[in-house]
């Protein structure tokens, strides 16, 4: 019967632990959310600017008639639909980051329906724990108890740890991929500045829509990352500015596309990309020295209360 009410109690410490996660994680996307909504407001308005500036120059009209005699229509129309271009491109974007935000809302509330129960369950256990104890002759039976309370935050807090790790790890694997893309590219954009011609400039912007759909999903794991460090109480011990990191391909969608024949970006690309994929794996390192303290904790308490479990 002991260990009976030992597992069950272990069980619902990891439920409650979940549910007080997913609502750190719920709060932090409602707040990410707001952000988002304002940035595309924003960028629809400068979408219907830009879409206007463009018509302007196609119609006719005085300034029309006045840069088609001054020879700048051409340059500046092209101007005008690159910036379009760029409007329309950051807009589906953050569009596509709602939606993704929606779904991961939608997900944690399906989940803390299910945790609904968790509390009373719990309440019910620790009745039922002190009225065993009570009713217990062994003086062990309250040290017991009290292990396996330990035990079960400990194997709580070592499942987050796998879990931000895996996380993370997918973060990682992203971003090398996008690496790899932009190596691509700089390579093919160095040949077609030698005079690589048509065929160097097309396979260098293959890899460059390579490595923006990369850049995207590794935004998207970095969002999911932060969420799973968000209940790791040693978040300070590591440093993490996930806020920056969640930011980091902003350049690449804020004018990249429209100056992607300027070899500079690409390497400016590579090398940002670069310095996130080493700071995820440093995050890395350290939750895997956390967690093998943990573990290590874990195992001494395990111990102790089968020594006097045995003894019961």
């Amino acid at each position: 019967m002991f260990s009976e009410i030992n597992a069950k109690l272990v069980e619902i410490q990891g439920e409650l632990r979940k549910k007080d996660k997913y609502n750190l994680q719920m709060e932090d996307y409602k707040r990410e959310l707001v952000t988002v909504i304002d940035i595309i407001k924003e960028l629809r308005a400068r979408l219907n600017s830009e879409q206007k500036d463009v018509r302007k120059l196609e119609s006719i009209s005085l300034a029309n008639l006045i840069a088609t005699l001054t020879g700048t229509k051409d340059e500046k129309l092209a101007k005008e639909k690159q910036e379009l271009i760029v409007a329309q491109h950051k807009l589906e974007e953050a569009e596509k980051t709602k939606r993704e935000i929606d779904k991961s809302m939608e997900d944690l509330r399906e989940k803390l329906l299910n945790l609904n129960r968790a509390e009373y369950n719990y309440q019910q256990l620790l009745l039922q724990k002190e009225n065993m104890v009570k009713a217990s002759t062994s003086p062990f039976a309250a040290k017991v108890f009290e292990l396996s309370e330990q035990e079960g935050v400990l194997k709580s807090y070592i499942t987050e740890l796998d879990e931000a790790k895996a996380a993370g790890s997918a973060v990682g694997r992203t971003l090398a991929h996008a690496i790899s893309a932009l190596e691509k590219a700089e390579g093919w954009g160095t040949w077609d500045l030698l005079g690589g011609g048509t065929i160097s400039d097309l396979v260098k912007h293959q890899h460059i829509d390579k490595a923006e759909k990369f850049l995207h999903h590794a935004q998207t794991g970095m969002r999911q990352f932060q969420k799973e460090l968000l209940d790791i109480k040693e978040t300070a011990l590591l440093q993490v500015n996930i806020s920056g990191m969640l930011k980091f391909a902003d350049f690449f969608f804020d004018g990249f596309i429209a100056d992607f024949m300027v070899q500079g970006k690409i390497q400016k690309s590579l090398q940002n990309t670069r310095n996130q994929y080493a700071k995820i794996k440093e995050i890395l390192q350290k939750l895997d020295v956390l967690s093998d303290e943990k573990m290590i904790e874990l195992e001494a308490i395990q111990r102790e209360k089968l020594e006097i479990v045995e003894r019961l």
